[in-house]
């Protein structure tokens, strides 16, 4: 089997997003190769995973499961076994290990992850604070967020903050511009927690050229010259300083990486708080 034909096929009863973040998720270690993902969600029926499978087997691939049904896991397993097809369930152990531990049932009904619950609600609430609350156009944000982020242009501020309200948390944001003072509200702010994002010099300036280029400027502008980003550096780590947030180097850190980061403080807060 050559490169371009290694394939993955993840599938549901619901809509398959779980097993395709594990597959994605997975897919990071082994840059270097070609593989495609193929998602099947609503599978109800144990002929759709006969059919399903005899595909898998046919294209030497691999499956991924999130099926909630017993009826349904263990006609997979059966398949799997006949057709010699690796499949991991994905939820499985899990919620066999959960059984076993706390003695409780499972609902095993598929798709409550997209329930709309108050989780979800308060999801959708954080999404629109971030867009409201985005690139500091209303200082009054940095008075009601859990947590504000503050950095110089192209340090992911934007991304992070969106991230971050996918998991319910309210959050603003403030570029630090050159030679202007950050609004008096971040100094005022006692809620929420403040994070500082900074970059290596090297990496701001590659990213900053990247930029000009992208939206058709010449690489050689202001924005992306060696000076001005060592001075707006500078001005930011006063600015942290002042404000005596933890700062956070994100050069080589994914989106991911850096909102890990920032929950555990969040989290240490606040069992700070609860004791």
């Amino acid at each position: 089997m050559t490169n371009k034909d290694r394939i993955i096929y993840v599938c549901s009863d619901a809509v398959g997003e779980t097993a395709e973040a594990v597959a994605r998720a997975t897919m990071r270690q082994f840059s270097n190769e070609r593989i495609q993902i193929r998602r099947y969600g609503h599978i109800e029926t144990e002929e759709q995973i006969q059919s399903l499978m005899e595909q898998v087997a046919k294209s030497g691939g691999i499956m991924a499961y999130t099926l909630v049904q017993p009826e349904l896991r263990e006609k997979m397993k059966q398949e799997a076994i006949e057709k010699d097809v690796k499949a991991i369930d994905v939820m499985g152990p899990l919620m066999q290990a959960y059984v076993d531990t706390y003695n409780s049932a499972p609902k095993q009904l598929p798709g409550l992850r997209h329930e709309l619950d108050e989780e979800y609600f308060r999801r959708i609430e954080a999404i629109e604070f971030a867009v409201k609350y985005d690139d500091g156009r209303d200082a009054r944000g940095f008075l009601k967020a859990q947590v504000v982020l503050v950095g110089v242009s192209r340090t992911s501020k934007t991304p992070l903050s969106i991230f971050l309200a996918h998991k319910g948390i309210k959050v603003a944001n403030l570029p630090i511009l050159p030679d202007v003072k950050p609004p008096k509200e971040l100094y005022q702010a006692t809620k929420p927690l403040i994070i500082g994002l900074t970059m290596d010099l090297d990496h701001l300036l590659k990213i900053r050229k990247e930029r000009l280029k992208a939206i058709g400027l010449p690489d050689h502008a202001k924005y992306a010259s060696e000076e001005q980003i060592l001075k707006e550096l500078e001005q930011s780590k006063k600015i942290m300083e002042e404000l005596n947030c933890k700062v956070i180097n994100v050069s080589n850190k994914s989106i991911e990486e850096t909102a890990g980061i920032i929950m555990t403080y969040l989290d240490k807060r606040f069992e700070d708080q609860s004791q």
